[in-house]
């Protein structure tokens, strides 16, 4: 399956000498993603996977055993390239790393791969500033199933997609192997799997968290509150802990890729709710109820997008919620450069009226933009970023605008 990371990768390694670092949840294709460039440059292509021994002894041996295998110390007419996947996983990663990186910059093209802690580890102090850049890898999105080619602009045309695309991602999430098999009974194996990974592996082995059965029942509350505001005191009484220690094991959750929150944006809109954040999971499908699948589907597709235009250098664009403290809402706001862009409002059905607070929060943000995205209508060959009102605008034509 061609990803339009692919591209993104290959343009990196043509044009910069730092080292590319691909972030993202379990089984978004991240290796898969790095095995590929194999075949987009010429010269030596090594491969070194922490969780192999043989490989792991060539990287304990050193940055010259390393460079002794990639044909470092010959004479070549092309850099190899060079895929270091897992080796977050060795506990002095950064510092072989940053090691390897200023012996033979730009003699290399070197990927770094591997799960969430390598961006968990880009915290202060942090040695490699300015040898990598980050490549945050979503699942699949409407845009990507049909496009795959980097574009010059934040938003493009919109296209039809094919048949059943639409319903099948909603039904089996964005994850490449669920997609592409669409059968219902491997689903539900795969997702039971993939959670069993992430508590009693990631979480036990890479973390400091010690409750993994609190930790888990937290997960499962968080899948029947997706899109609802997280409310610290209520979850620490269901589960019996402090506050504190909720808002540290949700902030563990998200390093691993099971959920993201968003804040509300408040600048300019009066009697605004400021504390407050919402909860998404990155794997929509693990949302039951359909207005809430709906919402979480609409969240993961905008976060894609964000970071897709931030890590491409379009800007700095991030996502917010609007809500005030007369429960005026609206589902998102997104920005760029810190100035609101666009509104959106998600619904099930397109006989709903228009939400009035569009209106309302457009006025007091002065965004470009604001769309009621609906899930039942058709396909319509528009561009929806040509207007400039509220107006009601169908899911499978706005998202296939994005990424």
């Amino acid at each position: 399956m061609k990803r339009i990371y692919a591209s993104i990768v290959r343009e990196h390694l043509k044009r910069h000498q730092q080292m590319i670092f691909l972030v993202g949840p379990r089984q978004a294709g991240k290796t898969t993603l790095s095995l590929m460039m194999k075949k987009e440059f010429p010269g030596e292509f090594v491969y070194l996977n922490w969780d192999n021994l043989d490989h792991r002894k060539i990287i304990l041996g050193g940055v010259s055993s390393v460079a002794n295998m990639s044909g470092l110390d010959k004479l070549t007419s092309q850099p190899p390239t060079i895929v270091f996947d897992e080796i977050h996983k060795y506990g002095k990663w950064k510092t072989f790393l940053k090691g390897f990186f200023d012996t033979y910059k730009g003699k290399a093209r070197i990927i770094v791969t591997g799960s969430s802690r390598l961006d968990v580890y880009k915290k202060g102090g942090d040695s490699l500033m300015g040898r990598y850049f980050s490549c945050r890898l979503h699942q699949l999105s409407l845009a990507e199933l049909g496009r795959v080619e980097l574009s010059e602009k934040e938003i493009s045309e919109p296209f039809m997609s094919r048949p059943r695309d639409f319903e099948k991602l909603l039904a089996n999430g964005g994850f490449p192997e669920p997609f592409i098999k669409n059968d219902h009974r491997f689903l539900n194996k795969w997702r039971v799997l993939r959670q069993e990974q992430l508590i009693k592996e990631d979480l036990r082995d890479l973390s400091r968290v010690q409750e993994l059965g609190q930790i888990e029942l937290l997960a499962e509350i968080l899948k029947h509150q997706a899109g609802q505001l997280t409310n610290y005191s209520n979850l620490a009484g269901k589960i019996n802990v402090s506050s504190d220690t909720i808002r540290r094991w949700i902030k563990t959750l998200q390093s691993f890729f099971y959920c993201f929150t968003i804040q509300p944006w408040f600048n300019n809109i009066p009697r605004a709710l400021i504390k407050e954040p919402k909860t998404y999971l990155w794997d929509w499908n693990n949302v039951n109820e359909a207005g809430g699948r709906a919402e979480n589907f609409i969240a993961s597709h905008l976060l894609k997008a964000v970071h897709y235009w931030t890590d491409l250098g379009f800007g700095q664009y991030a996502l917010w919620f609007l809500r005030d403290k007369e429960k005026r809402e609206v589902d998102f706001l997104v920005s760029r450069d810190n100035r609101p862009w666009f509104l959106v409002e998600v619904k099930t059905s397109s006989k709903s009226e228009i939400n009035k607070n569009l209106a309302y929060f457009q006025e007091k943000t002065k965004a470009q933009h604001a769309f009621q995205v609906v899930f039942d209508m058709e396909y319509v060959p528009k561009d929806c970023f040509k207007q400039t009102k509220p107006i009601i605008v169908p899911a499978q034509t706005f998202l296939t605008q994005l990424l």
